[in-house]
């Protein structure tokens, strides 16, 4: 071994301890930015995503994009049902990655569990460490923002801006790269209202950094920014989302969506403001067409009885969701919706069939 590489396994590995050390501490004292200190933890433990109602209305944002790479980065534990998610996920992406309007580079599944597992050859990965134990306090989404501190630090990332994206995420067509002048761009999400809870957020979010406004209904993804930029805000957002969830107030108030206000409130931190692009993506049911919508996002269940009518909150007789797949790969070949139900559904289910068929050894 060289003495340059020896030297950069040092640096590699002194800073990992580093980052380490620092989680602990902040899990023990206050932190920076006028975060709160030390309180009692959630008891909730949660393995597999609730259901968050939708809403009556969206905002809309405006494009900005030129033929810029950006490198898609899939945070995941090694569960079966984040697994398979990110094969169908990575099966689209390579069906997209080289089209015309793509801004599309690289790939990488940012796997937290700390080892590898046996799709690293399937899937570009990078092996993160989770959170010390107990750290996360039942909210598993806490090892998402230091994975991505992990990553940036370790990685060699050739694009200039990264897309945060989710295993549950299905492009739909070549996505190019929507931010502009400095913003990211991101999809803005009907219950991240800052506004609302003005007097939680002024905790992390202090008077003196400028209006409650300046946060962002956003969280982390979909979002596409400049990887310097996210470099600069990774930190924070882990810091923030662990001074979050040890406050009982603010656990209380964001409860699931609490990463997600972390991410927005470091995003504004830094000054790095996004664009609101609504066509960023769809879910279905409640988005029916697809439209110039680059992303299908099945985070909600589909029920609907054999008239195509939508059940909502009652199981259908056709269905599909997710969460009926957390400890088993959906089969090949799932049946297709009943005459009426929308095209967001419909090629939802066609895309998932079509991958899980040309996936080698599925279900394995």
């Amino acid at each position: 071994m060289s003495c340059g590489n020896f030297f950069f396994t040092i640096l590699v590995t002194f800073s990992v301890a580093l980052i380490t050390y620092n989680i602990i501490i902040s899990a023990n004292s206050p932190l920076q930015q006028d975060l709160p200190g030390p309180s009692r933890s959630s008891s909730s433990s949660i393995s597999v995503d609730p259901i968050i109602q939708m809403p009556l209305h969206r905002s809309r944002g405006k494009l900005g994009s030129s033929k810029r790479l950006f490198h898609t980065a899939v945070t995941a534990s090694d569960s079966v049902y984040n697994t398979w998610q990110c094969r169908i996920m990575y099966y689209w992406f390579k069906k997209f990655q080289n089209e015309p309007n793509s801004g599309m580079g690289g790939f990488t599944r940012i796997l937290h569990s700390g080892k590898p597992d046996k799709y690293m050859d399937e899937i570009p990965t990078f092996v993160a460490q989770p959170l010390p134990a107990g750290m996360d306090r039942g909210y598993i989404v806490l090892n998402r923002p230091w994975a991505f501190v992990q990553w940036l630090q370790q990685a060699d990332i050739k694009e200039d801006y990264i897309l945060m994206s989710e295993p549950d995420h299905i492009i739909v067509k070549p996505i190019p790269n929507l931010s502009t002048d400095g913003l990211g761009a991101a999809f803005p999400f009907f219950y991240i209202e800052p506004k609302k809870y003005e007097s939680v957020l002024r905790k992390y979010f202090p008077e003196n950094k400028g209006p409650i406004t300046n946060i962002d209904p956003i969280g982390n993804s979909p979002v596409i920014v400049g990887k310097e930029s996210l470099k600069k805000i990774a930190p924070t957002w882990m810091n923030v989302s662990l001074a979050m969830k040890k406050d009982p107030e603010t656990d209380k108030a964001f409860g699931w969506v609490l990463e997600m206000y972390a991410y927005a409130v470091a995003s504004a931190l830094h000054g790095v403001g996004n664009i609101l692009y609504k066509d960023f993506m769809i879910q279905p049911p409640w988005d029916k067409e697809i439209g110039k919508k680059f992303i299908i996002h099945y985070t909600y269940g589909c029920d609907y009885n054999m008239k195509g009518e939508l059940t909502y909150g009652k199981i259908g007789e056709w269905r599909f969701d997710k969460r009926s797949y957390d400890s088993v790969a959906p089969p090949r070949n799932l049946p297709m919706p009943p005459a009426g139900v929308p095209e967001s559904v419909v090629t939802l289910v066609r895309m998932v069939n079509e991958a899980t068929a040309n996936i080698p050894n599925w279900g394995e």
